[in-house]
């Protein structure tokens, strides 16, 4: 039976395997258009506590799957679940992206072992 996202909880929960401290890292898990997981990728990975990520790299993937939807997420290195000035001009991007192309993007989670932020639900 195909895992279905309901909300920001599912997606941190499948993610959270990826919050180590040693490095950024940013993720993209693709869905079909009932919201079901058709694939989770890790996309880039970074320094410390930066990772440069391009609309090119998201949307490939996305494209290959014949994604409805994408949720992206990225950890942060240090206990600080706040997204940064880039994070949300990162999510902005995206979102303009995702609407060229018919793709929405769902969500961008911000998260480390202890917890996230949804920044499309602001908390």
């Amino acid at each position: 039976m195909p895992v279905k996202i309901t909300n920001p909880v599912d997606a941190y929960t499948l993610l959270k395997v990826h919050a180590n401290k040693e490095q950024e890292k940013f993720l993209e898990i693709t869905l079909n258009g009932a919201n079901e997981i058709l694939n989770v990728r890790l996309l880039t990975i970074g320094l410390l506590n930066k990772t440069q990520i391009h609309p090119r790299e998201v949307f490939a993937p996305a494209l290959t799957d014949r994604s409805a939807a994408i949720i992206l997420a990225h950890n942060h290195t240090s206990s600080n679940l706040t997204p940064s000035d880039e994070d949300i001009k990162v999510t902005d991007r995206m979102l303009q992206a995702g609407k060229i192309l018919g793709i929405k993007v769902l969500d961008h989670l911000v998260f480390n072992e202890k917890g996230f932020y949804s920044i499309m639900e602001g908390e």
